[in-house]
């Protein structure tokens, strides 16, 4: 065993896991206050066939969505295993406007995390989404051995059969990570279906495009972008008609939804209330 590997097995041995802290709700969403690399400890830490959990990285379009009602959402927050926090502009409301840090730990950068150190080649993956050159480029570029992949229609989560169809393909290939790459609430109706249905094992990632950017298939913005913490404006400088109503339309409302929680004495309480475990 290489060094670097001999490392990632010790940082995550099992019989050192740390316990899951408890959640710290932020704008009706309760995450799971753990930055990347406690993030990836956690999830690596858990042995091979233990039984099926998800991780779901909610963004500040997710937290619009939630604060609007939608079931998919909250359904997803409340089954799921770690909850945590995707974005940068979360994270700079909650310690401006309420004082707390809330860790970061993106679905991009922990997939990459993931890859990088503590995926090994004999671990088995299942990925629900991504392109057949994506498939073909982590066989290749990691030297993975057992990889299935299925990739639904578009609109599939509208459709119960689809859905179904999805988590008997997870459940006829049992896997120690299962990427589901098909974007939110996607993944995360796939997800609480799986967990309903029972008999899966591994840990499921919400992860969005991230299989993309790992592969190389998608090009992420430069590292000045990331540091600054405006990727954001990179995306929608490269595809401007996808990418503006994504910022201005669905995760630009998170600023009024934080305003208004900071205003009203009843909603600043909210913050303060940990979600069960």
């Amino acid at each position: 065993m290489a060094g670097d590997d001999v490392l990632a097995a010790v940082r995550v041995s099992p019989a050192e896991q740390k316990p899951v802290p408890p959640r710290r709700w932020f704008l009706g969403v309760p995450f799971t206050p753990l930055d990347l690399r406690e993030t990836a400890e956690r999830i690596v830490a858990r042995p091979v066939g233990a039984p099926f959990v998800f991780v779901t990285t909610p963004n500040a379009q997710h937290a619009v969505r939630t604060n609007a009602g939608d079931k998919r959402f909250l359904k997803a927050h409340d089954k799921a295993w770690l909850v945590v926090n995707d974005s940068s502009i979360l994270g700079l409301l909650s310690k401006r406007l309420f004082h707390c840090p809330l860790p970061k730990a993106a679905g991009s950068d922990l997939t990459a995390l993931l890859f990088r150190e503590y995926v090994r080649p004999d671990d088995a993956l299942t990925i629900i989404g991504a392109t057949e050159e994506v498939e073909e480029r982590l066989r290749n570029r990691f030297h993975t051995r057992t990889l299935a992949r299925y990739n639904p229609p578009m609109g599939f989560y509208n459709d119960p059969a689809e859905v179904e169809r999805c988590v008997d393909f997870i459940l006829a290939n049992p896997a120690r990570y299962v990427f589901l790459a098909v974007g939110a609430p996607q993944s995360e109706v796939v997800a609480c279906r799986v967990l309903q249905r029972g008999g899966a094992i591994g840990t499921a990632l919400c992860i969005g495009s991230s299989l993309l950017f790992v592969t190389d298939v998608v090009r992420r913005a430069p590292a000045i972008f990331q540091r600054m913490n405006v990727e954001w404006a990179y995306r929608m400088m490269q595809n401007p008609r996808r990418h503006a109503r994504r910022v201005f339309v669905e995760s630009f409302p998170v600023l009024w939804i934080a305003m208004k929680y900071r205003l009203s004495p009843r909603l600043r309480r909210l913050h303060e209330r940990r979600a069960p475990d």
